[in-house]
């Protein structure tokens, strides 16, 4: 008689992969495809909404497309300006969320406090509290040109000449454009940060304590810790956050707003739908390049 085959340890954590992931494709096979595919048809589409009810469809090829890229007055640049403020974003949350996540790593009073504090935003994400954050930004936003213009001559501190100074000294005029963008969006950085502390947290908790006696042992540094040992461990992580962080700030951005309002506002459903299409599509292949180019420095412990 013929002896079963057993499976090797990759075939199983294969099929173990496959179970864990089966609820989520059944939904989606069942909900999200469905809608996928009446939204093309919408993008293809005039749709006008009939007195009786309903709606009815009449083909109009690839015109809902191209009235958004070459007719519409704003949808080109928000898409733009979109997906610049999330590739200026994302570094900075993934670097806050995990800089936060090994301070409230560690041992002191009162942690559990600080965690719920930097959680709330998420948690409490009401109208009331997001005009707030809206107008703290607001006046951080404007405040930098407030003191360089009427506060300068009082203090002495003037913003552009010390900018035009730290480029004189060979400081990458880029950068010093991207930390100016940066500290302009400081509040939407805080508040998009909470998941991904909780998610680095739960990384760092579950990293071997014995690699940092060992790293004790052979007299490494703290710095030299980080970089050999935590860094390495929590890198598959920084790839979840760099997904769930682009994705959050697409479903927050300006070009999402544009096609809702060309929906709703405006009453023109396909022109809306074919928007939602398009900035999709650009999402994804902004996923794709960059979960590739991260995911060949990852680091597995197995």
């Amino acid at each position: 008689m013929n002896k079963k085959k057993k499976m090797s340890l990759i075939q199983k954590r294969a099929v173990t992969g496959l179970l864990f992931i089966t609820p989520w494709l059944i939904g989606f096979l069942w909900f999200y495809l469905k809608g996928f595919i009446q939204a093309v048809r919408f993008s293809l589409s005039n749709m006008q909404m009939l007195e009786t009810g309903g709606y009815q469809l009449d083909f109009t090829g690839l015109a809902n497309f191209r009235y958004a890229l070459f007719q519409d007055a704003n949808y080109n640049q928000t898409l733009v300006s979109s997906v610049g403020n999330m590739l200026i974003d994302v570094p900075l949350i993934i670097f806050f969320s995990l800089f936060i996540a090994i301070i409230l790593n560690g041992k002191f009073k009162g942690r559990t406090i600080f965690r719920a504090i930097l959680f709330l935003p998420i948690i409490l994400n009401s109208g009331a509290i997001s005009a707030s954050i809206a107008l703290a930004q607001q006046a951080v936003s404007g405040g930098v040109a407030a003191v360089s213009s009427e506060a300068a001559a009082a203090s002495g501190v003037n913003i552009e000449y010390l900018l035009s100074m730290l480029t004189d000294l060979g400081f990458p005029a880029a950068l010093a454009d991207y930390l100016i963008a940066a500290v302009g969006r400081i509040f939407d950085i805080v508040q998009a940060s909470g998941v991904q502390i909780i998610i680095f947290i739960a990384a760092l908790q579950s990293v071997p304590g014995a690699l940092y006696e060992v790293s004790q042992i052979e007299g490494a540094t703290a710095y030299e810790t980080f970089w050999k040992v935590t860094f390495p461990m929590v890198s598959p992580l920084i790839v979840t956050n760099v997904v769930y962080t682009i994705v959050d700030a697409f479903i927050n951005s300006e070009v999402v707003q544009e096609a809702y309002e060309m929906a709703f506002t405006n009453y023109n459903w396909g022109v809306s739908v074919a928007m939602s299409l398009m900035s999709s599509l650009v999402v994804c292949l902004v996923l794709v390049v960059i979960v590739k180019l991260i995911s060949s420095k990852v680091f597995y412990y197995n």
